[in-house]
């Protein structure tokens, strides 16, 4: 059985999903544990009640951040974690962490990589008058949002459409598709060599399985 620890700072609803997928159809991973930096966040209450340790670890006890990544990756490791998976964990995580889980650490991004790394894709993307906007999975590197893509999913953008609507209709394919790029990691067919993805031995373009 494949251990899977979630890092989360908020409600937590792609950390469900994989719970639920977890549950039916990844049937070699569990969630075994997921990690906040915010005690309230609801994301432990899903973690409790899925059978998962939930631990929240407050950055204001540490000194400086490399303290407190120092401290979150030897919790993280006492579950002895295959893969670490982020799941709207708001902080800049340190690039001795990132090294440490470097190509089994994997996040999900509200764009459609490259474009619009950061924060605000949403406004920025009506801003600009895209025509569609998505989502994106993609391998943790020490460059923000910037490791190679693995899958996304895409959503047309309304006239009609505010931060709102495009948030809720990005949200309902990204519960859908990090769940199966989990899979295909426990399933062992999903591997990033060399700072590039592979999937069944295949080089994925720079938009991932979606290129296609």
């Amino acid at each position: 059985m494949k251990s899977i620890v979630v890092l989360v700072s908020g409600n937590g609803s792609n950390l469900q999903a994989i719970i639920d997928a977890c549950e039916t159809n990844i049937s070699d991973g569990k969630v075994t544990a997921v990690f906040s930096n915010k005690a309230t966040a609801y994301a432990l209450e899903r973690a409790k009640n899925a059978g998962a340790a939930g631990v929240a670890l407050d950055p204001k006890s540490f000194d400086t951040r490399d303290a407190f990544d120092h401290e979150l990756m030897r919790q993280i490791d006492e579950f002895k974690p295959d893969l670490i998976v982020l799941a709207g964990y708001m902080r800049i995580l340190s690039n001795e962490f990132v090294r440490h889980y470097m190509g089994r650490m994997i996040n999900i991004h509200p764009s459609l990589l490259p474009k619009y790394p950061g924060l605000n894709t949403y406004q920025r993307a009506i801003h600009a008058g895209d025509e569609e906007h998505g989502t994106s999975v993609h391998f943790v590197t020490e460059q923000l949002d910037g490791g190679p893509v693995i899958l996304q999913a895409k959503v047309p953008i309304f006239d009609e459409d505010t931060v709102e609507t495009l948030t809720a209709k990005v949200q309902t394919q990204e519960h859908k598709i990090y769940p199966l790029v989990v899979k295909w990691f426990v399933e062992g067919r999903l591997e990033m060599k060399e700072g590039k993805a592979f999937l069944d031995g295949e080089l994925l373009g720079i938009h991932g399985h979606a290129g296609d």
